[in-house]
């Protein structure tokens, strides 16, 4: 380990050896009132920091103007609601009015007028107190405790700063302390004290795997500070933002010994200049690690370059390259270095750290993006102000777009702005779908296309613009486009939703909802993958999936494995087949190309033939905010049949573990015809398990319509034990297939236990079980030889228990008597029934469905006299029970 130290003039030790437990006690005395435990709630993600709720630590830094010092990544970049709770127990509200661009440090404000029953006395910022050997107490929330003081002693001062991880905040360019104290979660911001109760660092991080801690050196705060105090900063209405001068190359330096500089190819004669030039205890110059893309130094500088001077001076240190580069915003500054053993000396431009540090952005349908940041430029190795996905949302989420990603193009247009992508979406209507191509730092060189789709209902606000004020540390809000863009002035006609499992009621209308953002990972789907190198497209192709299996019931993180017979589906969200978009065609165009290419072989039975024609793929959403009555996914896929077609309306049955709830977005797709249209869905039976979905079949066009019918529905007689039946349905890639299969229980009572959170699970109902088992993934439907609908073959969910604790998600499949079904069809189409819905633009009355509220399960006769029941009704079941 490099013996390296910064060049600071350390305290006599006599100081410090002499402090006694009493000279601790007093200094903690003191210390002690002005540390505060700070609550905050990141409202939106926003540049490295994800939406959450965290518990941190921070101390009064000036006492007249309210001025609380904690962490950057306390302060957060983006949107952020905190409260700080003093050791008293009173609790008062904080704004932020500055983090630090690249720095582990920012300032609360807060109202000192409203501190009324606690003395305390701001702790005074001391960083040239800080040396090896100096023992300090670090007081903070230390695992939520309210106050907790750690011991330790100052090791290093001359540590590289952490690397907490590759896609979130980092510090660098600076020099880090470290001691063994032992800090862990919620002291992020505690100060470093010494006896005299003085901070002399900020603690910053810690190291998991041992009692190390990171601090923060404190001459960059003092210097902030300073400029916040001079700025006219106060805790009035009156005040105004302070500017504080930051300069950047966005280049990365790293301190490396005499050893690896020689290395590096650094001449004799250099080192010993740098050597006169500089304290003896200076063991090492700055290294050149990295040069963000488009920055000033980009083709001036690189990984390897040795500082020797700026602007005339020799620069060994941080801290003096720092104070060189704050002093020279929007000026030249002159570098001499060295690049293999080579002198070279380039002239920069200084630029604004402020102006590449995003104070604004833009939210739709729940995504959060805005300008690419320098903290994520660097560690991306990407340009600043591309524009970055903070957070996908629903409509990114929904078709694959992940988090960090960053936008190329946007409906055929190309996207380096964020303003190229509000020009953009402006010009979309609700409901269009349109490729979008991004790509990952974990793939930089490919680019992605994806299918987005704009959404067609209201429940999420307009797009709108979020810009942050440092004067009031708070968040301005306005609509990001023009009220008579289309985006905003087209929309669908209003849907009353169905809520039939309420008791009697089959109606209800749903109102839009606020977003509030959920830290959520997906990997992309849908997607095609393009090479490109140095920025230019190279090559193109689709990446190929096995399309053999069945299909997937719902979105799943499992294995597939097999508990007590129930077998859980393999669920991930790469099991979609991607599809390639050519900037000249359109979407039905690919999809016609994807159709063909994917063929159907020849149908194997009459049954298979003839149902194909009414089989559709479902592929449904659920947005965040919609999340209700315990649906446990997002993202759902399984096979329908049309039950009902006309020429103004089509009904498809499915199973509830496919359509979960009724706000979701339904897109279906048709075996006999590659089209893919939206669908809603008007009713969800309280407690059999299937819902019923409708579709304008005038979206189909002649030919679909042509082509497309709804299946012969064959109620009566009901099945049998021993009775052939087919099972029939799509693969993934909308291929008809077709096994023979024995009944075995024509009526099972269904048993389903209980969930963990309350959410729909079938009654009630007795299903159609076979004696083959064809997984818990493939639907479909139940048919005789010539293709005549008897069952629903269909999906249902449920959880299984190992503890009180511990549970799993499980889902197994069974045939649901299609004359269950075939009632509610008949009732909703021959105009008579219950209140009326909107459906395609028409009034369609809607069944009311009457139930005992009550749950049912079977039991045998000898028990069933045990409870009472009469010799004259076993008679009446003994038959069949013969």
């Amino acid at each position: 380990m490099e013996d390296l130290c910064m060049d600071i003039d350390p305290p006599p030790f006599k100081e410090n050896s002499l402090a006694t437990a009493e000279d601790w006690r007093k200094a903690l005395g003191k210390v002690v009132p002005a540390v505060v435990v700070l609550r905050t709630t990141a409202c939106r993600a926003f540049d490295t920091e994800s939406a959450g709720v965290s518990s941190a630590t921070g101390f009064v830094v000036d006492k007249r103007r309210g001025i609380i010092l904690t962490n950057r990544h306390v302060v957060k970049p983006g949107p952020v609601m905190a409260e700080a709770m003093f050791v008293n127990r009173e609790e008062i509200p904080v704004y932020p009015i500055y983090r630090d661009p690249v720095h582990d440090f920012g300032f609360f404000r807060y109202d000192p007028g409203a501190i009324q029953f606690l003395s305390y006395e701001e702790i005074p910022l001391a960083p040239d107190a800080a040396a090896v050997g100096v023992e300090i107490r670090v007081v903070g929330n230390d695992s939520g405790e309210k106050v907790s003081i750690l011991a330790g002693t100052l090791a290093r001062l001359d540590r590289d700063a952490p690397q907490y991880k590759k896609d979130g905040y980092n510090d660098f360019n600076t020099f880090y302390m470290q001691a063994a104290s032992g800090t862990k979660g919620g002291s992020s911001g505690s100060p470093v004290i010494d006896w005299q109760g003085r901070a002399v660092a900020l603690n910053a991080g810690s190291k998991l795997s041992s009692a190390s801690a990171f601090f923060l050196p404190l001459e960059r705060v003092v210097r902030s500070l300073k400029f916040l105090q001079e700025g006219g900063y106060f805790s009035t209405n009156t005040r105004a933002a302070v500017s504080i001068p930051r300069g950047t190359l966005q280049v990365t330096f790293l301190h490396k010994g005499f050893d690896e500089t020689r290395r590096l190819g650094l001449q004799h004669e250099t080192e010993q200049l740098v050597r006169n030039s500089t304290p003896p205890s200076e063991t090492g110059m700055l290294v050149v690690e990295s040069v963000v893309p488009g920055g000033p130094a980009q083709n001036h500088l690189e990984p390897g370059d040795v500082l020797v001077r700026m602007n005339g001076e020799v620069v060994t240190q941080f801290l003096k390259m720092e104070t060189l580069l704050d002093d020279s915003v929007e000026q030249k500054i002159e570098l001499q270095i060295e690049r293999g053993s080579t002198p070279l000396t380039v002239d920069l431009l200084v630029q604004d750290l402020h102006s590449i540090t995003p104070d604004h952005f833009l939210e739709v349908s729940g995504a959060v993006i805005h300008p690419l940041s320098y903290q994520q430029a660097r560690n991306f190795r990407f340009n600043c102000g591309l524009v970055y996905v903070a957070e996908p949302g629903y409509m990114l989420f929904r078709a694959g777009v992940p988090r960090h990603s960053i936008i190329k193009k946007f409906a055929g247009e190309g996207i380096s702005r964020l303003e190229d992508l509000i020009t953009v979406l402006s010009k979309l209507s609700r409901g269009a779908r349109v490729p979008l191509e991004y790509i990952s730092y974990k793939e930089r060189h490919q680019r992605k296309s994806v299918l987005v789709t704009i959404d067609r209902h209201e429940w999420y606000a307009p797009p709108q613009i979020y810009k942050r004020d440092d004067s009031s540390g708070l968040w301005t809000v306005k609509l990001a486009m023009r009220q008579e863009s289309p985006h905003l002035v087209s929309g669908i006609y209003p849907v009353e939703q169905d809520l039939s499992n309420h008791t009697g009621s089959c109606t209800g209308e749903v109102s839009p909802k606020d977003y509030i953002p959920e830290q959520v990972s997906q990997e992309p789907r849908d997607a095609v993958t393009s090479m490109e190198t140095s920025g230019e497209h190279v090559a193109e192709g689709p990446n190929s999936q096995d399309d053999s299996d069945n299909g997937t019931k719902k979105q799943r993180v499992e294995e597939n494995s097999s508990v007590d017979g129930d077998v859980i589906a393999d669920c991930s969200l790469n099991e979609h087949g991607e599809e390639r978009l050519d900037e000249s065609g359109s979407v039905e165009d690919a999809v016609l190309r994807d159709y063909q290419g994917a063929a159907p072989v020849a149908a194997t039975s009459v049954a298979e033939r003839v149902i194909e024609p009414t089989l559709v793929m479902f592929e449904v959403h659920v947005p965040s905010s919609c999340m209700l009555d315990g649906v446990h996914s997002q993202h759902f896929l399984g096979t329908g049949v049309i039950v009902y077609h006309s020429e103004t309306m089509g009904l498809v049955a499915v199973d509830k573990n496919t359509v979960a709830v009724p706000v979701s977005d339904v897109m279906i797709s048709f075996a006999a015809f590659p089209i893919e249209i939206p669908a809603e869905v008007v009713f969800l039976h309280p407690f059999h398990n299937f819902a019923l979905v409708a579709y304008d079949p005038s979206a189909l066009g002649a030919a679909g319509a042509s082509v497309i019918r709804a299946a012969e529905l064959l109620p009566e007689p009901a099945l049998c034990r021993g009775d052939s039946v087919y099972l029939v349905g799509l693969s993934r890639s909308l291929q008809a297939t077709s096994r023979k299969s024995i009944v075995t229980n024509p009526s099972a009572a269904l048993k389903s236990g209980s969930s963990d959170v309350p959410r729909y699970r079938a009654t009630n109902l007795e299903v159609i079980e076979l004696d083959t088992d064809f997984g818990s993934t493939f639907s479909g439907v139940l048919t005789d030889e010539r293709g005549r609908v008897q069952a629903l073959w269909g999906s249902f969910s449920t959880q299984l228990k190992y503890s009180s604790s511990s549970s799993e998600e499980h889902q197994f499949v069974r045939g649901i008597p299609i004359n269950t079904i075939s009632q509610i069809v008949d009732r909703m189409t021959s105009g008579t029934g219950g209140p009326p819905r909107l459906i395609n633009g028409l009034q369609r009355p809607m069944p009311c469905i009457r139930i005992l509220e009550v749950e049912l399960y079977p039991t045998l006769l000898s028990k069933a006299r045990s409870f009472g029941l009469s010799d004259a009704w076993i008679q009446i079941f003994l038959p069949r029970w013969l």
